[in-house]
Formats: structure tokens, sequence, C-alpha cells
């Protein structure tokens, strides 16, 4: 996650070729100015990407002064940067805060409970493609009472990623990847008989990337790293669940030698081996194929992406926005149109999948620009707009997608970062000691989880 931090409005000329004659320098008026005389709604928003993206930032521009001249009622103030937990307090207090203000999936609860967001219920009732959008989505953002407090406007999943040059010279079939934990295991040992240093699987277990991921492969087997009772919640993972996911990494280790010998990895390592041609597969995320494809050598044609194996859940995160709790019903208002319209209107996806194209930027995978918050109808549309346009190999990622409506999408656990680092230890103790005792590494992992846990009471 990052947390750029927020800049004051400057909309420089443009300089990206597709989007110059389309985009020109503009003014604002100061971010702490009232709401201009005529009726005038001045929306402050973050979420504007920095300079030093250009694409980005010239796309994001272009959709200011387009939304502008479609709603002169409406003046849109962006701010670079997003919403970084340690300042929100502050910056709330003081009068700081944007109008509309970016959101990851894991904050949003807290800033529920603390009452720190506008409530937007009545105000979305009527919005148009309300309905489209996944409603596991919306609830991200809704109370107990199911009010609603935000919208989203981006979301991942984990699949599992795996080289498809690598399943065909170890005799498997690319199209038909693992769809089970036992076919991963069968599938890793084929590839790391190719030799050359080359591993059938591999995992991250450092910096707190070791217990994000088991929680991946906790869900996937059915499993949860904690759950909730009476407002209290309590670690979940020392379970059957929990003990067979550390065991099928120790015995790829260990037994199969599918995972080689150099552990303690965290995602650049492992991107770099895909991107090298010597991993088989990973637990990742869609973003990860560009990753690999522009810092680490690889081609999207030699990558496919499918469902977590044994599929019983996937862990899903994503972004969305909420409305400053101070602001009045007009700048409400004004923020759900901005929303609606830059975010969750399948017409502008279609131009987003075209400027990026125009610039030359990958088409067809399973995330922006054409995220898969959608349902029903909207997503079959957004979905045939990017087979339509694709420039890259959407058929090495279908399974992924066809799936993706069937498997349960589930959170990250609270206090998510301190929880991980705790299961980053049983991770690594699995992955570098072929006498790691799971029970006993689980009992401790528990017991300082539930003491993160309590803390919250």
């Amino acid at each position: 996650m990052s947390s750029t931090r927020k800049r004051g409005r400057t909309l420089a000329c443009l300089t990206v070729a597709s989007l110059t004659a389309l985009t020109a320098c503009g003014t604002s008026s100061s971010d702490s100015a009232e709401d201009a005389p005529g009726g005038t709604v001045r929306l402050t928003v973050n979420g504007q990407p920095p300079t030093t993206q250009a694409f980005e930032r010239a796309l994001f521009d272009k959709h200011v002064q387009q939304f502008e001249k479609a709603n002169p009622g409406i003046d849109i103030v962006p701010h670079e940067g997003f919403m970084d937990p340690k300042t929100f307090n502050a910056k709330l207090a003081g009068g700081k805060l944007e109008d509309v203000f970016y959101v990851y999936f894991t904050d949003a609860r807290g800033l529920l409970a603390k009452h720190q967001a506008a409530d937007l219920t009545d105000h979305v009732k009527d919005m148009p493609h309300r309905a489209d959008v996944q409603d596991e989505l919306m609830k991200v953002f809704q109370d107990e009472k199911g009010r609603q407090y935000g919208l989203p406007t981006a979301n991942y999943s984990m699949g599992l990623l795996y080289n498809r040059t690598l399943f065909k010279k170890a005799g498997l079939d690319p199209d038909k990847p693992p769809r089970t934990w036992a076919d991963v295991r069968t599938a890793a040992q084929r590839i790391a008989a190719l030799g050359d240093n080359t591993a059938g699987y591999a995992d991250f277990s450092k910096n707190n990337q070791g217990g994000w991921h088991f929680t991946a492969e906790l869900y996937s087997r059915g499993g949860r790293i904690a759950t909730e009772q009476d407002g209290r919640w309590r670690a979940a993972f020392n379970s059957a669940a929990g003990r067979a996911t550390l065991q099928a990494l120790h015995d790829m280790r260990w037994k199969d030698n599918s995972m080689g010998s150099k552990q303690l990895l965290q995602a650049e390592d492992v991107q770099r081996m895909m991107g090298s041609g010597k991993l088989g597969m990973y637990i990742a995320a869609a973003d990860n194929i560009t990753v690999i494809a522009k810092q680490f050598g690889g081609r999207y044609q030699d990558y496919g992406l499918a469902p977590v194996p044994d599929g019983r859940a996937t862990l899903i995160g994503g972004e969305g926005y909420m409305i400053n709790p101070k602001a009045s019903p007009k700048k409400i208002a004004a923020g759900i149109k901005w929303l609606q319209w830059k975010y969750l209107d399948p017409d502008l996806v279609e131009q987003n999948i075209r400027d990026n194209l125009a610039a030359k930027l990958p088409v067809g995978l399973p995330m922006p620009p054409t995220p898969d918050i959608w349902k029903g109808s909207v997503r079959d549309r957004v979905e045939a707009a990017k087979r339509r346009y694709a420039n890259i190999p959407v058929g090495n990622y279908q399974p992924f997608m066809d799936a993706a409506p069937r498997v349960t999408g589930v959170l990250e656990p609270p206090e998510a970062q301190r929880v991980y680092a705790v299961l980053d230890n049983a991770m690594q103790a699995v992955l570098t000691d072929e006498d790691a005792d799971i029970d006993a590494l689980l009992a401790t992992a528990q017991k300082k989880a539930d003491q993160i846990y309590s803390a919250l009471r």
C-alpha cells in the first residue's frame, strides 16, 4: 500500500501523446475556498496520480476536465496521494481532509466504527449502475444495518500464477492448470525435475508477506485467520486448514525438493525468478504479471492465471472512496456524481481501454483498466470489450476469470500487518527447518495473535 503525500492542485501541460490533444493547461482556486457564488460546488478529491506516472496523471486530469464540462456546477480540486491512516485523524480534526477520499478495503471497517465517513445511503439509491456492482464489494462499506458509507472502485483477488512455457517443457497441459493443492504439488515436482535450478513452486516468508500468503493459502482451503463473536476477534488459524497449509509447504520444500534451497523470499525475489524462467508457480494477484513483464524481462504470453487451488475462498483486497463526515448534502451529492462518473461507468471503462491501448499499455489482464467489480450484464459487457481490444493473450487468464464469480472473496483480517508479522515466523520455520514443529508454531502464533486482538477490546 502506498501513501503518497498530498500536494496542492497543479495541472501541468501534458506530454503524453495520446492525451495531449484532449487536455489543456489549467489553474484552480485555492483548495480552502468555500463554494463559489452561483451554486458552484468546490469538491476536493484525492487519488490524483503523481507527475512521475505520466500516463495515469494525464488520464486523471483529462477526466477532471471532461467531468467539469459535463457538470458545470461542480469544480473538482484534485490532490495527489491517498489516505494515510497515520495522519487521517489529524487531517479530519483540522479540517484538512478532502471531501472525497481514497480508502483501502481494510480501512473501511475502522472508519465506520469511529463515524468518520458520511452516510451515503440515500444519495446512492438512484445512482446509475448501483445495482451492477458486486454485492460483496458494496458490503465492504456498509455497517451492520446495511447503511452505505462508501463505494468500491477496484479490487483484486488472489490466484495461481504459473509459467506456461515450463508447464509445456515438463509435459503438463498449460490449458489445464492445477485445480487442487495436491495438483500443485504434483506439477511442482514435474517442473523442478527439469533441473537447472528451476523451482516448481515458491512462496514469500518475510516482511509480513509470509503471513499474507499464509492467509491466502489458508482461505483457499476454507480456513480463516480470525473470527468475530460478540464484537471480539480471536485467532482461528490454529486449525486443520492451518496445519495443512504449513504441512504442504514443508513437504514440497523438504520431501519433494520442488521449492529449491533458497528461501526467505519476498515478492521481488519470486517475480525475478518467474521473469527469468526459473519458477513454475506461486500465489499472486494479476498485477504481478505486469510487474514481471515490465521489470523482470517476462513476456505476457508465457504466463497463465488460474483460480486459487481448492477454491473454497480467495483473499481479496481493493480500494474505494468515502466522503468527509463534515461534508454538506450538496457536497455529498456532488461527490457521488464524481465517483459514479469516474469509476463506476462502463462507458468510461471502455474509453479507458482505448486510451491504454493507444499508449501501448497492456489490455487483457483481470485488473484496471478493466477492474472486475461488476456483475451480470455489465460484467459481460466489460469482459467483451477487454477481449475485443486485448493486446495480450486473454485466454491465458480465462480460467481465473471464469471461476471468479464462484469463488468466495474474503477480506484481510483485522490488524492484518501485525498478525502477518507473527505468521512470518511460522512460514520461515517450515521453509528453513526440516524438523519444524508445525503444531507448536501454530500454537505460539495463535497466542501472539490473540494478544493483538485482546488489545482491541
